[in-house]
């Protein structure tokens, strides 16, 4: 990323969200501290930068440095005057609709978590209920939920970083979704995150669907890495990347793992943290992981890394379909079908799954500084699901320091962060990292420099 052009300065109003707020809510708004309106320049500069595939938030940042984003409170409402913004944000001088909509949705959710969260304290974050509660006030706050509707969202997980057959898969996938009237969820990026949107929405065009859903949930820490994708019509933005988890989990009524890199094992280390602990063996939750045939390898080492570190019982909670995407397609359907059925029978919301007991350890904001990767817990003698929380937080360190702003600057000064654990496991850890460097799977491009040593 080293070429630039700017539209020098435009004067923009909400589209679908911010359309009035009170006297007090501006007040409020411009009352925010530095910090938050530093947060927002930073999340508005990521969605200014859409269709721009590049994963190095720092260089984002360093090329758009005189980038200002203010807000203007108005009696009929509120603008935004942005100065020297991508000029790729722009048609004929006009900002893109879906744009300019998702810069609103940005200011939304960060005002809203900081007025109502963080300073309003109308939420206890220090227990799993009102983290869960957290979660869902941010969601509909969105506007995320829809009444009386069927489940019918498939959250898409993958890479960014991935080969072309890659993406030409996921996005097979994706339409043979949309022609099952299957909305998408993912965490709004390029890579496997944008393929299922992009095939669904062909699949949808062709059934006629009416409402078509493409929603993108993100974290202020990872959307200057992965700018929403342009199918995304829904944005959400939760303050960090365990409410952002939470959030796929508790939306989704299904789940679709394509490959990916250290974020993809995160993920699936998540959600098996969940679905393992005793309390959620009776709920019903499909998690399918599939690859296209010249990567079936890919699962083949998750599989076995998953085994060794988890247990053999891990595989009951997964099945794994490879270069089939209609097979795919109609598992998840079947999968939607039943959690409807579970859901119905036990008169339980369909837009958020509330029964899920989500443990606090993957809930509670993980740091990653350099002495708190170095004290992760990495050991086989730890119940599964608690080790399944050690290692999602380790991966998500190291996604920390390849992509994340602030992660990558504390690699840049202290060095890698250093891993340390059981000597098995540890061989195990260091076997899958070097398939995902070897496979490119780290970074889009230039040379990758690790971020971790393996010290057992």
């Amino acid at each position: 990323m080293n070429e630039r052009a700017t539209v020098t300065k435009r004067n923009l109003r909400p589209i679908n969200t911010l359309k009035l707020l009170s006297h007090r809510e501006m007040e409020g708004l411009l009352a925010s501290g530095k910090e938050v309106f530093k947060l927002f320049r930073e999340c508005a500069l990521a969605v200014l930068n859409t269709g721009n595939d590049d994963d190095d938030a720092t260089a984002l940042l360093d090329l758009y440095e005189d980038f200002e984003i203010r807000v203007v409170p108005q009696s009929r409402g509120i603008k935004l005057e942005v100065h020297n913004a991508p000029e790729s944000a722009f048609v004929d001088g006009q900002m893109i609709r879906g744009i300019q909509d998702h810069l609103f949705s940005a200011l939304r959710d960060i005002v809203y978590v900081d007025h109502r969260i963080n300073r309003g304290l109308e939420f206890d974050l220090n227990t799993t209920s009102g983290i869960t509660d957290t979660v869902f006030d941010i969601l509909r706050n969105a506007g995320i939920f829809r009444p009386n509707v069927r489940p019918d969202l498939v959250v898409c997980w993958g890479g960014h970083s991935i080969s072309r057959h890659e993406y030409d898969y996921s996005k097979e996938v994706g339409y043979e979704l949309g022609l099952r009237s299957l909305n998408i969820v993912t965490g709004c990026g390029i890579g496997a995150m944008k393929g299922p949107m992009k095939g669904a929405a062909v699949g949808h065009a062709k059934q006629q669907v009416e409402e078509r859903r493409y929603i993108g949930i993100s974290e202020p820490g990872i959307i200057a890495a992965e700018s929403p994708n342009p199918i995304v019509n829904e944005l959400v933005i939760l303050p960090d990347i365990e409410k952002r988890l939470e959030a796929f989990v508790r939306l989704s009524h299904c789940i679709i793992v394509f490959p990916g890199g250290a974020g993809t094992a995160e993920e699936i280390l998540y959600i098996l943290g969940i679905l393992m602990h005793e309390m959620n063996q009776p709920i019903p939750f499909p998690l399918i992981f599939t690859a296209p045939e010249e990567s079936a390898g890919y699962f083949e080492v998750m599989d076995q890394f998953l085994v060794q570190t988890l247990g053999e019982q891990v595989r009951d909670y997964y099945k794994i379909i490879i270069d089939d995407p209609a097979e795919v397609a109609r598992q998840a359907r079947l999968g939607v079908e039943g959690v409807t059925r579970h859901r119905r029978k036990r008169q339980e919301a369909y837009g958020y799954n509330w029964s899920l007991h989500i443990d606090e350890s993957l809930q509670k904001p993980f740091e990653p500084t350099h002495e708190n990767m170095a004290q992760l817990t990495l050991d086989t003698s730890l119940p599964a699901g608690e080790l399944a929380s050690q290692l999602r937080r380790a991966f998500s360190g190291i996604v920390a320091g390849n992509v994340k702003a602030y992660g990558i600057r504390r690699i840049r000064e202290h060095g890698p962060y250093k891993l340390r654990g059981e000597a098995a496991l540890m061989q195990s850890l260091d076997n899958l990292l070097d398939q995902f460097v070897e496979q490119g799977r780290m970074k889009l491009s230039g040379k990758y420099e690790p971020c971790y040593e393996i010290v057992s």
